[in-house]
């Protein structure tokens, strides 16, 4: 992978960054509820087709008492697409070559009051330039103050930079988030964006306060629900949701098909997955 540039290396830093506080702010969650879990970080390199190098990351994972797992990966790649997948992505269709770089986070939570969630802003680079992601709650017994927190601080983040942006982010994180085969939305929703091209520093500065955005919002709805006492009829609910959850990640989500397409680490593409599920 050739050197990166000034804008590369600055989304790869953030990236990095946010990484580092979320699973501090993950970590103190897991003490508050009297757990020593901490995440294991494990480096991976990535060969691109061609041979040459290709990038790498780190996969981030904890299991613990309250998250029963969650992933936090952070990933810098860059080569050459292989055969017709290069059509499907902005800006390749007539160059392969790309770069990426991101944040990828799914959390699964032991409690089956306490939302699952999920949250992605990357960098890609073909011929254009480009942010996107997103993030989007996906609890297994919805609350609906829950739902309209997530909902109202995801807003905030949009309308500092734009009034459209709300609108139109989150109507893209329904139509996106669906399972076609069981007619249902994976979750309640959130904002998803993509393509956000043009100035740099904007589109920067709105991905950094959507991650900001999630990392205020989501440890306070852990918190509220992490301690509530459940019942196996409502754990059931939660591994049978979560097999819905799985289908959705491997037919239909693009980031999944990305990883797979372009070499990536398979344990860190697949940390979406749940650590049980069930399908009545």
């Amino acid at each position: 992978m050739n050197e990166l540039d000034a804008q590369q290396g600055t989304a790869r830093t953030w990236f990095e960054h946010l990484r580092d506080l979320i699973c501090a702010e993950f970590e103190a969650i897991e003490r508050e509820a009297g757990s020593d879990a901490r995440f294991t970080y494990t480096p991976w390199d990535r060969t691109d087709p061609s041979g040459a190098p290709g990038g790498g990351g780190v996969q981030g994972l904890m299991k613990g008492r309250v998250f029963e797992k969650v992933g936090v990966n952070v990933s810098t790649v860059g080569g050459t697409f292989e055969g017709d997948f290069a059509k499907s992505i902005h800006g390749a269709g007539e160059d392969p070559s790309f770069f990426a770089t991101g944040i990828s986070l799914v959390a699964h939570l032991a409690n089956p009051h306490a939302p699952a969630v999920h949250m992605n802003t990357r960098f890609l680079n073909t011929t254009k330039r480009w942010f996107g992601g997103g993030a989007d709650l996906n609890p297994p017994i919805p609350y609906d103050e829950d739902t309209a927190a997530f909902h109202a601080r995801m807003k905030a983040a949009c309308d500092a930079h734009d009034p459209a942006y709300h609108p139109r982010y989150k109507a893209w994180a329904d139509e996106y988030f669906y399972i076609p085969h069981r007619k249902v939305h994976r979750g309640v929703g959130g904002i998803f964006y993509d393509h956000l091209e043009g100035d740099f520093d904007a589109n920067l500065a709105f991905t950094q306060d959507v991650g900001r955005a999630f990392l205020d919002i989501y440890p306070q709805l852990v918190r509220r629900r992490m301690d509530m006492p459940f019942t196996d009829a409502e754990k059931a609910q939660q591994l049978a949701w979560r097999g819905r959850y799985a289908e959705f990640n491997l037919v239909y989500d693009r980031g999944t098909l990305f990883g797979l397409k372009t070499g990536g680490n398979i344990d860190a593409i697949l940390m979406s997955l749940p650590p049980v599920a069930i399908w009545e």
